[in-house]
């Protein structure tokens, strides 16, 4: 038997003294083990590294498979948990909203107008609200992320100009998405922007900095938090969670298993 074999058997052997021998029990034993006799272990290594890669290789493929697993049991059991007890958000009076107020389906995201991430989610909304049109309302959120420069007085300028004109802050949201590389360019690009839609830039200067509009902010921010979205995009589908720039296929998904549970009719 050559010192890598007997190591393993050794520390198998450690392991499985008895039945009755509890986990706290072996992994003391085996710490005496290893601590007594380090060179079995080092020297098992140096004189056999192949087979020590390999079968550390083997554990930590075994490891991540075993994680992974976990993972989805656990996604699966918080899945069906929100199917059960669906999260609900505050839809306020003047809510920022796309489609029919009293759609079947509503989405709610917890955006933020600098992330990539948020980009590609916007082309996801876009796909559903055409999907779906007549059936789904949009509800635009804010969750401007601190290491984003331009994120929160994006949301600002967002909110200034939803007091003006709902349907003008959705352009305006469009378009800075259509052109996220500009916000680099800071106010310049967001003035401009706003005066491309239509705002009335007197009134959008007046309200940017208001409480109104950075209590609206704070609200949303507050909102995403109590519901575990700490990045971004999140979204809420009828109540599910979805935390993450999801494709199209994988909301649909969950709007096929809300139907089958007889939650929605559409």
């Amino acid at each position: 038997m050559n010192k890598f074999t007997y190591t393993i058997a050794l520390l198998s052997t450690a392991f499985l003294m008895s039945c009755t021998t509890s986990e706290k029990d072996m992994k003391e034993k085996l710490a005496k083990v290893l601590k007594e006799n380090p060179s079995i272990l080092t020297e098992a290594i140096e004189k056999h590294p192949a087979e020590f890669i390999t079968a550390l290789q083997n554990a930590a493929k075994n490891a991540q498979e075993a994680m992974a697993k976990n993972r989805e049991a656990d996604e699966k059991k918080q899945l069906e948990e929100s199917f059960n007890n669906p999260l609900v958000a505050e839809i306020r009076s003047d809510e920022a909203i796309l489609g029919p107020k009293d759609a079947i389906i509503t989405l709610v995201e917890y955006s933020d107008f600098e992330c990539p991430f948020c980009s590609r989610g916007n082309t996801t909304v876009n796909e559903l609200m055409k999907k779906y049109q007549g059936k789904i309302r949009f509800v635009y959120k804010h969750l401007p992320l601190s290491f984003h420069e331009q994120a929160m007085i994006s949301a600002q300028y967002f909110e200034a100009i939803r007091l003006q004109n709902n349907d003008k802050a959705f352009k305006f949201h469009d378009e800075v998405f259509a052109n996220q590389g500009k916000l680099k360019e800071g106010t310049a690009f967001l003035d401009s922007t706003a005066l491309k839609v239509g705002a009335d830039m007197t009134k959008l200067k007046k309200d940017l900095h208001s409480d109104a509009v950075k209590n609206r902010i704070a609200a949303d921010v507050a909102e995403a938090g109590k519901f575990g979205m700490q990045g971004t995009p999140g979204f809420l589908l009828n109540g599910v969670p979805v935390r993450g720039a999801y494709p199209t296929e994988y909301f649909v998904s969950l709007i096929d298993e809300l139907q089958k549970r007889g939650k929605i009719k559409i």
